[in-house]
């Protein structure tokens, strides 16, 4: 029976002072088949450090801000002219991100190296794996996903970006992992920045049957340590901080 691991590349939010915390990017394996969800700032070195960049079945990104996709361009360049033969990696992503790249470049068809279907809800298969993508309050694009082996068993739920509980619960199946977002960490929430805190991660590991709950993407001001204390008095089961390198086979 394959496994379905999880490797994190970069746990971190869109800034920190935290050394080596690239930001958001897990790479997920499983069944011979190996994608990406998000590339963030500096997360293609990291990326690299681990895994040929070239290799990879497929890219999903989350949502439109560019903690969660903007080393693309480092990408880009890498697959148009660091190999030996012009390469492409299939992108999955929210509707107008071409264009942005576009604007941002300079040039027109700037991520043609990346091609690929415009990101909706509902299920699709690459290789060995099935992500499945639902709409989640955030931005007026963003997605969190399912991660499982074609054959079934538990999976992976990620929450990119996240700001309601029950945008996460109608993912989450008993015995999945969470990775969940946990930006304000023990801090209030802030009304117009849609994330999640350490508490409200836990409670959807909790109500939604999770084997584990993983927290990322916790500011420094969240106070990740406090966090997994807060999460812990939540959700009786395994709570883990993401770091650069941790790796889990999730239903393990």
């Amino acid at each position: 029976m394959p496994e379905l691991r999880l490797t994190v590349i970069g746990p971190g939010p869109a800034y920190t002072r935290r050394r080596g915390r690239t930001s958001s990017c897990y790479l997920v394996e499983g069944g011979g088949t190996a994608i990406l969800l998000d590339l963030g700032q500096g997360s293609f070195a990291a990326l690299g450090a681990r895994r040929e960049p070239r290799t990879l079945d497929a890219i999903f990104i989350s949502h439109l801000h560019p903690d969660h996709h903007i080393d693309l361009v480092a990408l880009r360049h890498y697959l148009k002219y660091g190999c030996p033969t012009a390469t492409t990696v299939p992108l999955h992503a929210p509707g107008d991100i071409r264009a942005r790249y576009d604007v941002l470049n300079g040039e027109a068809g700037f991520l043609d190296a990346l091609p690929g279907p415009q990101l909706v809800a509902g299920r699709r298969q690459v290789g060995a794996l099935v992500v499945q993508a639902e709409r989640v309050t955030h931005t007026d694009s963003s997605y969190g996903f399912r991660v499982t082996l074609n054959g079934g068993g538990p999976g992976l739920v990620y929450s990119g970006d996240c700001g309601r509980v029950a945008d996460l619960l109608a993912l989450v199946r008993p015995g999945d992992t969470l990775l969940s977002e946990a930006a304000w960490g023990v801090n209030d929430s802030i009304d117009e920045a849609e994330h999640l805190t350490a508490a409200e991660a836990a409670t959807v590991a909790r109500d939604g049957g999770a084997s584990r709950l993983i927290l990322t993407h916790v500011l420094d001001e969240g106070r990740p340590v406090a966090s997994l204390r807060a999460a812990r008095r939540v959700f009786d089961g395994p709570v883990q901080l993401a770091a650069p390198g941790l790796e889990v086979v999730v239903g393990s």
